[in-house]
Order: C-alpha cells, then structure tokens, then sequence
C-alpha cells in the first residue's frame, strides 16, 4: 500500500495523526484507494479526492459535542494542507447513520468495524502509523485484500447491503475513474 503515501497529503496525515492522541485512530476509505486509482490512471496522486477521513473510536463519550471539539483539534492540526479533513468517533455512528442514510446500522466495537462496511468491498482499507518512528511502514487494515482494488472491481459488501447506496457510489466513482467495473445483482457492467 505504499501507494497511498505517494500522495502527500496521506503522508501528512499518518506522520501527524499520533498527536491527536485519538484512541483506535486510522486514516481511511477515499483518500487511500483513491490515491491508487489516480496512480494506475496517471493521474496526479491527489486527483478528485474530495476528503481525508480520520476514524476512531472512543466509547466513553459519545456525544456530537465531543466529536466535534475532536473535529476542531484535527482541523487546527492539518490546517495548513489544502485538503478537507474529517473526524468522525465510529463508536457513536449508529447513533446518527440510518437517520442520516435510512437503513439500520447496529453498533460497532471499534474503528476497524467501521472500516469492514464500506459500501464496496475494495475501499475497505485504512492506515494507521506503526510504533516505528518512519511512517513509510504504517498498519493496514483491509478486511477483504487488495486484490479488487487493483482490478478496479466494484461490488456491493455483504457487511453493509445497501444496493441503492452502492450503485449511487459505485457510480460516481466511475465518473472520475472510467475503467473501473461495477458488479451488482450478479452482472457485471463494464
């Protein structure tokens, strides 16, 4: 996954995120599989890339308050890159996620059980620094490899079955990356 470091942004955003203090932390989803996809696109590592999101997950206070005073510290953290940064507690998810999206999600028991329901399989992932004192050997977490990724194929998650949800992303992502292929309800449409 070293890919993801290429872009610059990613690098920032591991080599920082320590001083959070955030427990369970990871930098996840778009800003990672979409840096690769921009790579084998020969595209700039930062293209179409809308926002860096940061899960963790903190159980012991579950608030909205307290996500966003989380929120405002990481914003005042990477204020100097030019990019979106967005902090979000997934141990407070399901309290917000079907009101917001419509179907049920029950609770999760940590930020990588965010990370194993992504709407598509392939952009499970999320990096977390190591202990080493280089980020370039930062903990990946993806539940379902990186086979898919790499194959640019998309499909919906079993872990989170939103076909309407999954058709709307998968969609977009293949405005910006048209060599990408979206399986669903067993076709495939290339």
């Amino acid at each position: 996954m070293s890919e993801a470091l290429q872009n610059p942004h990613n690098a920032a955003l591991l080599e920082r995120l320590p001083f959070l203090g955030l427990p369970d932390a990871w930098l996840v989803a778009g800003c990672l599989f979409q840096t690769v996809w921009n790579l084998r696109s020969g595209l700039a590592p930062t293209a179409h890339i809308k926002d860096y999101d940061l899960f963790y997950f903190d159980a012991s206070d579950l608030s909205e308050a307290a996500e966003q005073a989380v929120q405002d510290r990481a914003a005042a953290l990477f204020a100097d890159l030019p990019i979106t940064v967005e902090a979000k507690n997934q141990a407070r998810v399901h309290l917000w996620d079907e009101r917001w999206f419509g179907y049920p999600y029950a609770p999760l028991q940590s930020a990588r059980n965010g990370i194993e329901r992504f709407l598509v399989p392939c952009t499970c992932m999320g990096l977390q620094p190591s202990n080493a004192p280089s980020i370039e050997r930062p903990t990946l977490y993806a539940p379902y490899g990186l086979e898919e990724l790499y194959a640019g194929l998309l499909k919906p998650n079993p872990a989170c079955p939103h076909l309407p949800l999954f058709e709307a992303k998968a969609q977009s992502y293949r405005e910006r990356w048209p060599w990408l292929t979206i399986q669903a309800a067993g076709h495939v449409a290339a």
